[in-house]
């Protein structure tokens, strides 16, 4: 028996079962290595070292040199490929000069240091990046998260205080800058702007995080003006996407440098199409139908589990993921009764500490199997697995190769498996893997100019500080025609020194 007939049986308890459509394999990449950049200080590549990371691969440093050389930067590659340290070493070797440059000088103002804000998706993202600068345990560094489960009696403390402050685009848009005065002295100072997961802003999400992203350069530039920094420098991460530079520069409106060559080291992974077979019910025009792609993937992640391999099976939907749990759970409680307690499932609607606590028992291996929807398909830090399965396809081949990459994350040979779902699209896929290989990934598409995105922007960018006749290249060339249409409506007030926000309720709500 073979390596991929080794892992195939795995799946079915045969090396060649019959739901076996096709096999892929993704072959195993070796990692290119480079030198620490000279820029980067002694107590932070020490940091790194108490870690275990001696040698940065070659798209880390690349990536970091140009943001420490003032230019916006996109990281696009494979999951697991160490995206993080490419925006935290310029952003954290900033941030340790400016806090020793103050505690050389006591006594003296110093109001030009440097600060960073991390922006991402999801609160379990943040947490676990809080968690990863922590860890290198710089005492310079004073990382917070700025959320909405913040409590209030530490707002003051983060807003005055904290150098790293890790949020998300609601709390940016809700509680940042319409409280903008609040927050003077942290923009004077902003030096990094970090922008993680950004392939997720698509659809309608992307187009408002366009804007915000506009709002915010916006207040950065009144408050920097004359300073070290007069607008922040943009990191960001992105899964491997299709033109990934372009799509970035479409997000935050400024010209973006791209890395996409991932030279981190990576097993190969053998990707099974699978598709459950024919069952005696009848379905559209007295066909017979499949089994569905629920059923088939508990029972793959029970023989998986059973095997003691670690895996992860995706699914779009919260009830399929509690589903898969629960059926797998049964299926191993007759096989082994200590197994179940090693299944779980993961997906949003848990409190934070229940998250944290599943992601624990992740990595330290004491759960062995979990079926998730996509909230474990962003960076989160989990290494250590061996397989995936994706029950029903995901929606796109980034998402597909994003849940693919949580397996061998290690640099171990893993295993994937792309379970059909019993409709049209999942047929095709499954008997046709050149669709899904054989394509370039698709493109991240928004639409910053949409006017019902783009308006109630306008009016918040409005109520944050009147909008100039020369600002209204940053919003597009259609925002001076809808700032006249709000005028119109009564949403703001046009006078020489621009356009202003009219009523008394906040337009951040609106």
């Amino acid at each position: 028996m073979n390596a991929t007939e080794s892992m195939i049986s795995l799946l079915g308890r045969s090396p060649d079962p019959e739901q076996l459509r096709h096999v892929r394999t993704i072959p195993a990449r070796q990692a290119v290595h480079e030198a620490w950049p000279g820029w980067a200080h002694p107590d932070v590549v020490a940091a790194y070292g108490a870690l275990g990371i001696h040698e940065p691969y070659r798209h880390q440093i690349e990536a970091a040199e140009l943001a420490h050389s003032g230019q916006n930067v996109v990281i696009a590659t494979g999951t697991a490929s160490g995206k993080s340290l490419a925006y935290q070493l310029p952003a954290l070797d900033a941030i340790h000069r400016s806090e020793l440059r103050v505690l050389s000088e006591p006594g003296k103002i110093h109001d030009d240091g440097a600060v960073t804000l991390y922006l991402s998706p999801t609160k379990a993202l943040a947490a676990d990046q809080l968690a990863a600068i922590r860890a290198l345990k710089l005492p310079t560094v004073r990382a917070e998260t700025y959320d909405g489960d913040t409590e209030q009696s530490q707002r003051r403390w983060i807003r005055d205080h904290a150098n790293f402050i890790l949020a998300n685009p609601d709390m940016l848009h809700f509680g940042i800058l319409p409280n903008h005065t609040w927050w003077a002295r942290f923009f004077r100072r902003l030096r990094y702007v970090i922008v993680d997961e950004a392939h997720s802003y698509r659809g309608v999400f992307g187009s408002h995080v366009a804007n915000l992203m506009r709002r915010l350069r916006r207040i950065c530039a009144y408050y920097g003006a004359g300073t070290s920094f007069p607008e922040p420098v943009f990191i960001a991460a992105s899964a491997t996407a299709s033109d990934p530079g372009t799509s970035f520069a479409r997000l935050i409106g400024t010209p973006v440098r791209e890395i996409s060559e991932d030279c981190s080291p990576h097993g190969s992974t053998t990707v099974a199409f699978w598709e459950p077979a024919l069952t005696e019910l009848k379905g559209e025009n007295g066909a017979k139908s499949r089994r569905t792609a629920v059923a088939e993937t508990a029972d793959l992640l029970a023989n998986l589990v059973s095997s003691r391999v670690r895996t992860i099976a995706f699914i779009k939907s919260r009830r399929g993921a509690e589903t898969i749990s629960s059926i797998t759970k049964r299926l191993l409680d007759e096989v082994d009764p200590s197994l179940p307690q090693r299944v779980a499932a993961y997906r949003s609607g848990y409190l934070p500490e229940e998250r944290r606590a599943l992601e624990r028992a992740l990595r330290s291996g004491e759960l062995l199997g979990v079926s998730s929807t996509s909230a474990l398909e962003l960076g989160i830090d989990i290494s250590g697995l061996d397989a995936v399965l994706v029950a029903g396809w995901p929606g796109t081949r980034a998402s597909l190769f994003q849940q693919i990459g949580r397996a061998g994350r290690a640099g171990q040979n893993a295993i994937a498996a792309f379970v059909a779902s019993d409709d049209p699209l999942d047929t095709y896929l499954v008997n046709h893997p050149e669709a899904i290989f054989d394509v370039s990934v698709e493109a991240t598409v928004f639409d910053p100019g949409n006017p019902y995105v783009l308006g109630p922007h306008l009016c918040a960018a409005a109520a944050e500080l009147p909008i100039g006749v020369a600002e209204l290249e940053l919003f597009g060339p259609t925002s001076e025609s809808l700032l006249n249409q709000l005028v119109q409506q009564g949403y703001l007030r046009k006078r020489a020194a621009g356009w202003f926000w009219t009523h008394p309720e906040s337009a951040a709500a609106w």
